[in-house]
């Protein structure tokens, strides 16, 4: 390890910084990429936005995909709980007429009842029932999610246990709750897609960018499993892992 010098000019550009939701700089040069869904999230909340006439976008990171959605309705508000995407999210949705919002707990939310009649969620944690009582009647509430088995192959090379956070985190779970919530079940799906990573540095930039999946994760401390990595890269010319994902399009009634 000490002797691959690729590998150890890899690990040591691999420190970039990461702002909003934006994973542009491994994505945008293919240095990872994801396999299709048999649904498109944004194409959903497109055809949404169009016929709502005040929405909620929950976990807004930097504002970058709710700001996609345009033309907004008349009453946009995002929230969003990460302090240091808060002043990104800020300066690129307020010249659009959105109120963020910062939010200190993830299932309460600090509005008033009654606000919304369409909520985003893209990959944000929440309460079925908080999330109806911010709704109207017949609100639709459109939900994408990562799963409780979501690239578990990172946490099994790492020897690092997946959270307890998210245990039990699934589409059978999440119908659930969202009937016991107060909402209606529309349509719902779960997938399994492949992620790859083409070189560790990648990996390492993601993994920085969601520390949830290795919590304490540092390259210094993981060293012996990056090249692991970085030897099944060399060898295969990539790494794979499985997302868990599915969606939850749901009426409030």
């Amino acid at each position: 390890m000490k002797r691959d010098k690729q590998f150890l000019d890899t690990i040591a550009n691999a420190n970039q910084d990461f702002s909003g939701w934006d994973f542009s700089y491994i994505t945008g040069t293919g240095r990872m990429a994801s396999q299709l869904l048999t649904w498109s999230y944004g194409s959903m909340a497109v055809s949404l936005v169009q016929h709502a006439n005040s929405m909620l976008d929950m976990g807004t990171g930097g504002g970058e995909f709710l700001s996609m959605l345009k033309p907004l309705p008349k009453r946009v508000v995002a929230t969003e709980g990460y302090l240091p995407n808060v002043p990104v999210a800020r300066k690129r949705l307020e010249p659009l007429g959105v109120e963020v919002v910062q939010v200190g707990e993830d299932l309460k939310l600090p509005l008033a009842d009654n606000q919304f009649d369409l909520v985003l969620n893209r990959h944000e944690a929440y309460s079925a029932e908080e999330v109806r009582r911010v709704m109207t009647e017949d609100g639709i509430f459109l939900t994408l999610q990562s799963g409780e088995l979501d690239c578990r192959e990172i946490n099994e090379t790492f020897e690092v246990p997946l959270n307890d956070e998210y245990k039990h985190w699934n589409l059978e779970t999440a119908t659930r709750e969202a009937r016991a919530g107060g909402f209606e079940v529309l349509s719902s799906k779960e997938e399994f897609p492949i992620q790859r990573f083409y070189d560790v540095g990648s990996l390492i930039y993601f993994l920085n960018a969601t520390p949830w999946q290795v919590p304490g994760f540092e390259t210094e401390k993981y060293l012996v499993q990056l090249y692991k990595i970085h030897q099944i890269i060399q060898e295969h010319g990539y790494f794979d892992v499985t997302q868990h994902r599915f969606f939850i399009k749901a009426r409030s009634i």
